[in-house]
């Protein structure tokens, strides 16, 4: 960590940052002198800091605040050591932290913490998930009254098309995408293919697979900044909210996973396009925990536009072999690399909870060892399948009451994200749709 700081003399300061439950940074700048003490001793701030809303603001009511005086919490740096921040002017590092009490219990509230949990049911059965997400986000010009596509950098002017794999799109913010992925090399975010996607100015990015999903979580966490930081530097915006056009489809982050034994063997793996019991097992957690699960997959106002039968989104509680309208489909190919790829959540979760909302929910399937429903085939959208909740009340509630949610994450944090999410949701009910646009494009 320390050795990070001495190969690179030029940084003058340092962020310290944890992500909270909507997946916002939380944290201080440091000058670079004081790295040695952050980076032994940790930071403090208050337990209520990762447990605020959507606008920065206390939570009312929350046990957190008030009732326990706003007590401190401390914050240790994770794994990932000290990291450039490239979209700020000067040279700069970031040094991810997460949260425990004094005693060194981890913090039950801390989103990174609610995912390592899962880890360790995996952990203690001699299981390894391995993991990779891909991010879908838009590229946008907010400095008029309305959003649109960003002129071409090339060319000036502005393609207000959806252009799905189009090279001419990527081609057209190429210095955006250059310095994008000499970010993530320098960040250790492991960036693999770019796509352009179905909205205007909409691109894809995927990252690679890897046997760490704290780590995963991490680079979809890291990703999602600095996209939104990058852009800045470049002129534009860029967003990952669920839906910031109502003419186009809106942006998902897939994830797709497969799970090693102790023998490092993927048990999703028969040698045929079938997949074994163990995978059917997952698939029937998943299904079982998919409707309650949709608070995670679906965090706020917004995200619900996202969610129409027949927009490129699963609505419905499905799965299917090779099959793009299902809300879980097994992908063909090799069948060593056999996985299941999970495609609710839209580009605004945190993804902490979110790894976590899906492991887990796997976990309990394997632990179960029920069967799902048959496949189904065809348009998912057409079939008669339980659905998805469409209303973010609806999702509200029974995240907080379904038993398969309480197996994945502990009550502190189901209390503390209810809380969260009904003070946001009172809120955004005042707004019109613009002006929720305006308070997503930059935060999720």
């Amino acid at each position: 960590m320390h050795d990070w700081l001495r190969d690179n003399p030029h940084i003058k300061t340092i962020r310290v940052a944890a992500c909270d439950l909507n997946g916002q940074p939380r944290g201080k700048r440091i000058p670079v002198r004081y790295a040695d003490k952050i980076a032994t001793d940790g930071t403090r701030f208050p337990f209520s800091v990762l447990n605020l809303d959507i606008w920065g603001a206390d939570i009312e009511d929350s046990p957190l605040v008030f009732e326990t005086g706003d007590a401190d919490g401390v914050l240790r740096p994770t794994e990932r050591g000290f990291m450039p921040i490239p979209w700020l002017d000067n040279p700069s590092a970031l040094l991810p932290i997460w949260m425990f009490h004094d005693d060194g219990r981890p913090f039950a509230g801390d989103p990174r913490h609610a995912l390592n949990s899962v880890l360790e049911r995996y952990r203690a059965r001699g299981l390894t998930p391995v993991c990779a997400v891909e991010l879908e986000f838009f590229l946008i010009d907010d400095s008029g009254r309305e959003l649109q596509v960003p002129p071409s950098p090339r060319s000036g002017k502005r393609r207000v098309m959806a252009e799905t794999l189009s090279i001419r799109a990527l081609d057209q913010f190429d210095a955006f995408f250059t310095d994008l992925y000499d970010a993530c090399e320098a960040m250790d975010i492991p960036a693999d293919t770019a796509t352009s996607e179905a909205g205007m100015g909409q691109f894809e990015i995927n990252l690679m697979h890897g046997e760490d999903a704290l780590k995963a979580a991490d680079d979809a966490w890291l990703f999602k900044l600095l996209v939104k930081g990058l852009a800045r530097r470049h002129g534009f915006a860029a967003s990952f909210m669920a839906k910031p056009y109502e003419d186009y489809p809106g942006s998902g982050l897939h994830t797709h996973f497969s799970i090693l034994d102790a023998q490092g063997r993927n048990v999703f793996d028969n040698g045929g396009p079938e997949g074994t019991e163990a995978m059917q097992h997952a698939v029937a957690g998943l299904m079982q925990a998919m409707q309650a699960s949709a608070l995670i997959f679906a965090p706020h106002a917004n995200s619900y536009d996202r969610l129409v039968p027949g927009n490129h989104a699963p609505t419905g509680v499905a799965w299917a072999y090779e099959n793009r309208t299902a809300s879980i489909r097994i992908p063909s190919g090799n069948p060593k690399a056999r996985r299941i790829e999970h495609r609710v959540a839209g580009g605004d979760v945190n993804p902490y909870l979110m790894l976590a909302a899906v492991l887990g929910a796997a976990m309990n399937g394997l632990e179960d060892g029920n069967t799902p429903p048959a496949p189904v085939t065809g348009n998912a959208y057409d079939a008669k399948v339980p659905q998805i909740p469409s209303n973010w009340a609806d999702a509200i509630d029974l995240f907080e009451q379904d038993a398969c949610i309480k197996r994945i994450f502990s009550a502190d944090l189901i209390r503390n994200l209810m809380l969260t999410k009904r003070q946001e949701h009172a809120s955004m009910a005042e707004l019109s749709r613009e002006e929720q646009v305006e308070i997503y494009l930059d935060t999720v």
